[in-house]
């Protein structure tokens, strides 16, 4: 029999089987562990693969090389609240384990309803991406286009919510009976190509046939806001959704860019939701760890340009400063604009040396959770200071 817990459930982590050090794993001195590190610590509800595992390593998603499971305990891959997790070095190797072993004990109390324990809980906070997961957000031009479109509502309504009836047209496979209606939106556009990546889709609601035709009757059966006129509809998802994720190091190597951040804020920290210039084509999947970077941007050398020494009393229209600004006289140009001019003379500008590039500087770590054709969704999991639209991402450094 399965073990069996008191409500609240005491979910568990659930690991990979097997995740002891073997052949071919990170050396140790390439596990780096965090200086705060706890000799022992004891697993509590809420916990969750990534919380834990950032208690005792720098880099959460290294939990797989120093995990090893327990053979003594019931399901050696599996941790509950409760447990108590021991680092130790083995051969000069960090080694994560339970502390103790045995089976569990638990007491029923008669008044209490019993639910399965064993459940594997999210490596991740999940309830921050749940709505993103299902839904389809990011679309090309032509899938736009041609997806069936809400022409009109019911009793000649100006919009629909829940419950209300839409009409439809362009829905010609009578065998699709569940939709989502979607709401065209921006342009993904890569900042370094200048490529259309994708459209943002933002999720209306769902709705189901009710009767097929030209235009089809369909009836709102979850909202999300108001249906309008125009909105697009795409079949519904019939195919299970992942709901848990084991992170890892995205593929040395790769890089790009924070392209548009999702619910509409303008300063980026923990668990927000944002889009990667990155996608399936370039290798990204579920899971991938990268760190953000802020920096990379070019700014002027205020002391350089001499805008520091600027002297009010010498602001004439006889200056240069007057007429060129931070830009400097460096010559003369002959025969402009004509050779006929009583006065071939032009002054040469041109801005002074007086540009740099701020360095990169770590701002936090995200995990890709949704991953499309050539852009994808990445749950900020730490952040280090304020991130921005446009920053930089790459795969964690060994």
């Amino acid at each position: 029999m399965r073990p069996r817990s008191l409500v609240p459930v005491f979910c568990g982590v659930l690991m990979s089987l097997q995740l002891g050090l073997g052949p071919g794993v990170a050396a140790a001195e390439e596990i780096a562990l965090n200086p705060n590190r706890p000799e022992v610590y004891t697993v509590r509800p809420g916990d969750s693969l990534w919380d834990i595992s950032g208690r005792f390593l720098r880099d959460p998603w290294d939990w797989k090389k120093v995990w090893r499971a327990n053979p003594g305990v019931g399901n050696p891959n599996l941790i509950y609240p409760g447990d108590k997790l021991r680092l130790s070095m083995e051969g000069g190797r960090p080694r994560i384990h339970r502390d103790g072993g045995g089976e569990r004990v638990v007491k029923l109390s008669p008044r209490v309803r019993v639910e399965e324990l064993d459940a594997p809980v999210p490596a991740i906070p999940i309830g921050a991406i749940a709505p993103f997961l299902s839904q389809p957000y990011v679309a090309d031009r032509d899938s736009i286009d041609q997806a069936p479109y809400v022409v009109s509502f019911q009793d000649e309504h100006i919009t629909a919510g829940l419950g209300d009836r839409v009409y439809v047209r362009g829905i010609y496979d009578q065998t699709l009976t569940n939709f989502a209606i979607v709401r065209p939106g921006q342009a993904y556009v890569d900042p370094d190509t200048n490529e259309t990546l994708g459209f943002e889709a933002a999720f209306v609601a769902n709705a189901r046939v009710v009767r097929h035709g030209d235009p089809a009757i369909l009836k709102v059966t979850q909202s999300g806001t108001e249906v309008l006129t125009a909105d697009r509809l795409v079949p519904a998802a019939a195919e299970e959704v992942l709901s848990n994720f084991y992170p890892v190091g995205a593929p040395a190597g790769l890089k790009g860019r924070i392209i548009s951040v999702l619910n509409g804020v303008t300063e980026i920290g923990q668990y927000n939701i944002v889009v990667l210039n990155l996608g399936a084509r370039d290798g990204v999947k579920e899971g991938h760890v990268f760190e953000a970077f802020r920096g990379g941007v070019e700014r002027t050398d205020q002391v350089r340009a001499g805008r520091n020494d600027w002297d009010w009393r010498s602001e004439t229209p006889l200056s240069t400063d007057f007429w060129y600004g931070s830009f400097r006289q460096d010559g003369w140009i002959e025969n402009k604009p004509s050779p006929s001019a009583p006065l071939p003379l032009h002054a040469r500008v041109e801005p002074p040396n007086s540009a740099y590039v701020t360095p990169y500087e770590e701002a936090g770590t995200l995990m890709v959770f949704r991953v499309f054709d050539r852009v994808s969704f990445a749950l900020v999991m730490r952040a280090t200071r304020a991130m921005h639209v446009l920053d930089t991402v790459a795969a964690p450094r060994p």
